[in-house]
């Protein structure tokens, strides 16, 4: 059996994995667009099976979609190490985000097999199914009902914008497994993610030791005041939705700014309707995205948009929608875990610090019911969610040797 400070993993065979598949769903400008549970989707996911069969793992799906790759310990009876990220992307994607995290887990079985060193607990490399929430919201539900924050029918039962349930396109795709969701002990959950921010590459680090994850909050608001002619109808008399919908979109950015330097606060998608060039728009759906490290402050923005969202109905004459459809509270990560990966970067002399998610991941659901870290790594400019969106093949194969040896110290821990 190998020593563990002489087990190495190979970075040109991550990368190798990484650009194969992102053959899947490649866009025009370099990007990814896979959707959770697409065909497309389905194609990754196959993909991912057949190399994890190839490294010797058996696989297991769940009733979520949730895959999950064992590698066998030792002592099998113990609960598992586990790895995971996800393959699903943003209709405008990168090929990084995810999948790195699902290919570093990948990696580091294979590293574990080219010396057949054998770990005293199993390890099991997870796909999380659906956590971009870009097709079905909210994001990250299939970790969340593995957690107990949802249950399975509400997973089961959410739907796209044509009206398709993830259990209906679970089975078209043939990925609706027999297994239970969650219930089961899990030693320690590690996930590693390009930053999808500027931090990292600003201060020249190459390992970010994720300590905690912001708050998040995500809306569904409409507003519905009279369609009517834009020619004949007078100003003073217009009940026009799109006009109080700018109102609450200026009003989210200020709230965001009045919160600064960690409030993020976003409306990405409108609706209009009936869309029109000639029609005063009579309804206007849209979403807005909260975020912040301290749940007080969270409240307070919570408040603060429900205030100007019914401040905008009110002047414009104007029905009010407001949903708060998912809430994530600020995370603090497990301090043997947080301290496994910062002992492994200054191991191998990676330059790094301490960093605060910006973004939701599956972990942040995972760290409710599992010892939970998560391992950043730089990426270009700070661009995710994005076609742009490139991170450093050293860089990725960094984090890769530091989320290896932060797993081994968890799985070899008595």
């Amino acid at each position: 059996m190998s020593q563990v400070g002489n087990l190495r993993i190979d970075g040109e065979r991550l990368w190798g994995s990484l650009m194969e598949m992102a053959k899947i769903g490649a866009t025009p400008k370099g990007g990814n667009c896979r959707l959770a549970l697409t065909d497309l989707d389905r194609e990754g996911r196959d993909l991912f099976v057949r190399w994890c069969r190839e490294a010797g793992c058996s696989i297991t799906v769940d009733r979520m979609g949730n895959i999950f790759a064992r590698r066998p310990g030792r002592d099998d009876s113990l609960p598992p190490v586990m790895i995971g990220s996800h393959l699903d992307t943003q209709p405008t994607g990168g090929r990084f985000d995810g999948v790195y995290g699902v290919l570093a887990g990948l990696e580091v079985v294979r590293s574990l097999n080219d010396t057949g060193y054998e770990v005293e607990a199993p390890i099991e490399v997870a796909v999380w199914t659906n956590e971009e929430g870009s097709r079905f919201a909210p994001a990250m539900v299939a970790s969340g009902v593995f957690a107990g924050v949802f249950d399975l029918d509400y997973g089961l039962s959410r739907k796209d914008v044509d009206g398709k349930t993830m259990g209906e396109e679970l089975q078209r795709i043939g990925y609706a497994g027999e297994a239970e969701v969650g219930g089961r002990p899990i030693r320690a959950f590690f996930e590693a993610h390009i930053e999808q921010g500027p931090i990292l590459e600003a201060e020249d680090k190459v390992i970010g030791v994720v300590t905690h994850a912001q708050g998040q909050r995500w809306y569904e608001i409409t507003l519905t005041g009279q369609e009517a002619h834009a020619g004949p109808t007078p100003m003073p008399r217009r009940k026009d939705a799109l006009v109080g919908a700018a109102r609450v979109v200026e009003a989210v950015n200020r709230i965001g700014l009045a919160h600064a330097p960690f409030a993020c606060a976003t409306v990405g998608m409108l609706q209009v309707h009936p869309n029109s060039r000639n029609v005063i728009p009579g309804r206007v759906f849209l979403t807005v995205d909260f975020r912040h490290p301290d749940d007080d402050v969270l409240s307070a923005m919570d408040a603060e948009l429900r205030a100007a969202a019914a401040e905008a109905a009110e002047r414009g004459g104007l029905e009010l929608a407001l949903e708060q459809i998912w809430y994530s509270p600020p995370i603090a990560f497990d301090a043997d875990c947080v301290a496994a990966v910062r002992r492994a970067a200054g191991a191998n002399g990676y330059s790094h610090r301490d960093i605060v998610s910006g973004a939701g991941h599956d972990a942040c659901y995972i760290s409710r019911v599992a010892p939970t870290g998560m391992v950043f790594v730089p990426c270009e400019n700070g661009i995710s969610h994005n076609e742009i969106e490139n991170a450093k093949p050293e860089d990725l194969a960094a984090g890769c040797q530091v989320l290896l040896e932060a797993v081994l110290e968890r799985a070899n821990a008595r």
